[in-house]
């Protein structure tokens, strides 16, 4: 029997802690409560919406009218072929570590991004070169419209700069992933998960209430933009794409604020909510930069964060 609550406040559940209430709310720890859950919003003609860890969204201060799905399930194995396999609502530092722990490497980079592992799976999540997409066998989604599962590999879940089916078609829901991954030695693995942590470490950015990067890297065409963040960096631009927190600075607005919200000091592709900040803050602060980008490089941001009851 599915708990499904009322005016069940959001802000708490997100890594930005800003937001409203979920007019209805319910934790889901199976599939089989899942399909439950979204049976329930379909009978009560209820807008949904599946929240996982709570990362990467930014919510309205008036929440979400509609049935707020928790996903509760998170398995985490080397399945009967060797593999590793996690269920969606496992949090991906765990998968990071769990799959170090046995032996396996090449996602020790994702060390530290936040999030479950299957929303890092529905947004291609990445981090220093490294794309989860690329590791991926086979991810298991629930079809809405069907109830039904489907199985999806890797060249049918069309990953892309933070991009997948499972993003772009909302019928589907990620429930689980197999990982396809090398063996290493486990003291090697787990050094280079130390690596990466100590570097997001040193950027200062450990538990500011921030959704992460909030835009995606643009791709310039100006030549002049690229030479200048080239000299700067002593790195190529490779295929024309800068970090959107590079382009941010150079348009003056490190550390600009409106009310409670902030361009992080410390990386400049975050927004940080400094204690009172509203979403109507972020969105305001979120539409000024760019704005500014857009009139003084030419070059239109797009968001990577998602919203929610807007």
């Amino acid at each position: 029997m599915l708990n499904i609550q009322e005016n069940v406040p959001l802000a708490p559940m997100t890594s930005f802690r800003i937001g409203g209430p979920a007019k209805f709310y319910v934790e889901v720890k199976s599939v089989e409560e899942l399909k439950e859950a979204l049976s329930y919003a379909k009978e009560k003609n209820l807008d949904y919406y599946v929240l996982a860890g709570g990362t990467n969204i930014l919510i309205s201060d008036n929440g979400f009218a509609g049935l707020i799905i928790r996903i509760k399930f998170s398995e985490i194995k080397v399945n009967a072929n060797g593999l590793v396999e996690a269920s969606a609502g496992t949090p991906l530092i765990k998968v990071v570590n769990f799959s170090a722990e046995n032996g396996f490497t090449g996602i020790e980079s994702l060390a530290g991004v936040p999030g479950t592992f299957g929303g890092a799976v529905r947004g291609n999540a990445g981090a220093f070169g490294t794309e989860i997409g690329s590791h991926i066998l086979e991810v298991t989604a629930l079809n809405v419209e069907t109830l039904e599962i489907e199985k999806f590999k890797q060249a049918s879940s069309d990953f892309s700069y933070r991009l997948s089916i499972f993003k772009k078609d909302k019928k589907l829901i990620v429930v689980s992933a197999t990982l396809n991954l090398e063996t290493a030695e486990v003291a090697q693995c787990k050094a280079k998960i130390m690596e990466i942590v100590m570097g997001r470490t040193k950027k200062g950015l450990q538990g500011a209430k921030s959704a992460g990067s909030y835009f995606m890297n643009p791709k310039i065409e100006d030549e002049k933009i690229l030479k200048d963040f080239e000299q700067e960096k002593g790195v190529t631009a490779r295929n024309g794409v800068v970090p959107a927190g590079w382009i941010i600075e150079q348009a003056g607005l490190k550390g600009k604020t409106m009310g409670g919200a902030q361009v992080s000091e410390n990386h400049t592709n975050y927004i940080i909510n400094t204690g009172s900040g509203t979403a109507e803050n972020v969105i305001m602060l979120v539409s000024f930069i760019k704005q500014q980008v857009r009139d003084q490089f030419g070059v239109q941001l797009v968001e990577e964060v998602n919203y929610l009851g807007f």
